[in-house]
């Protein structure tokens, strides 16, 4: 029987300085194990407990890191363990195999694109003719598959982003806001689909899903078991589903206790 493991990367598994959630005295804190570098600079992080659940994982299943990040951000990612063989990068528009992007699924996800949802072009003059400079930072596309703006959280007015999301909406489009990036993906984009097409690829007999963010709700609905932290969009809205367990630790702990279910889930009888 094969297990596989789809998760989110960032806020699920590893963690920005930011993101750590380190609530205890200085001198109880967790070692901590880099995991990407940026522009010369530390950037993610797993701890050492997380680090060794990833490696012992690699071997006992079919670990699949599924992320929104671009096949290049992706590739800064060093995890512990085993190099996955299978990757899904941009949202799902990217299955790699190997390191290498799949040109059989990018056919499929660029026909669908074209078939059921309005050009990134109109989506991204919208965007910038809507946008405010007092709070936009950056604008910026992915992979020729959505867009995204990094903007000043504290001054972007949820009322602009409620109707960019109805806007949207109207258009085939989703919007997710994490952090200081507010994402703009084609509905049909999803980690889903393509975690179906590895499950379905190395005939796994069970898929555990785990992921933080509104991004990842089609992700958790397609497991038979998934996961979310107690932070993040979905903690935000109370997201349940069923066979979704809510976990209640926050932070870089939430990423150990992801790893410690995907290693306890046995098969199911």
């Amino acid at each position: 029987m094969t297990k596989l493991v789809a998760s989110d990367l960032d806020r699920t598994l590893i963690y920005s300085a930011a993101a750590l959630g380190l609530t205890m005295p200085d001198a109880e804190a967790p070692r901590l194990l880099c995991v990407e570098v940026y522009e010369g600079k530390p950037l993610s992080y797993v701890t050492e407990t997380a680090a060794g659940l990833l490696a012992e994982l690699g071997g006992a299943s079919v670990f699949v890191p599924t992320t929104t990040r671009t096949r290049e951000q992706y590739r800064r990612v060093h995890l512990p363990g085993p190099a996955p063989r299978f990757a899904i990068c941009a949202n799902g528009g990217h299955i790699l195999v190997d390191g290498v992007s799949d040109r059989d699924w990018q056919a499929r996800v660029t026909r669908r694109l074209a078939d059921e949802c309005a050009s990134l072009d109109e989506v991204r003059a919208h965007l910038v003719r809507t946008a405010d400079p007092a709070w936009l930072l950056k604008e910026r596309v992915a992979e020729d598959l959505f867009a995204y703006l990094v903007v000043e959280r504290a001054l972007l007015p949820d009322q602009w982003v409620k109707e960019l999301a109805q806007w949207a909406d109207g258009r085939g489009w989703t919007v997710s806001l994490q952090g200081r990036k507010l994402y703009v993906v084609p509905a049909p984009l999803t980690k889903s689909a393509a975690v179906r097409e590895v499950a379905r690829r190395v005939g796994a007999s069970e898929v555990l899903t785990a992921g933080d963010s509104l991004l990842d709700t089609d992700l958790l609905l397609a497991g038979d078991r998934s996961w979310r932290p107690g932070h993040g969009e979905l903690a935000d809205t109370g997201f349940t589903a069923p066979g979704l367990t809510v976990l209640p630790e926050r932070g870089v702990a939430a990423g150990e206790e992801i790893l410690r279910a995907f290693l306890r889930a046995g098969p199911r009888r």
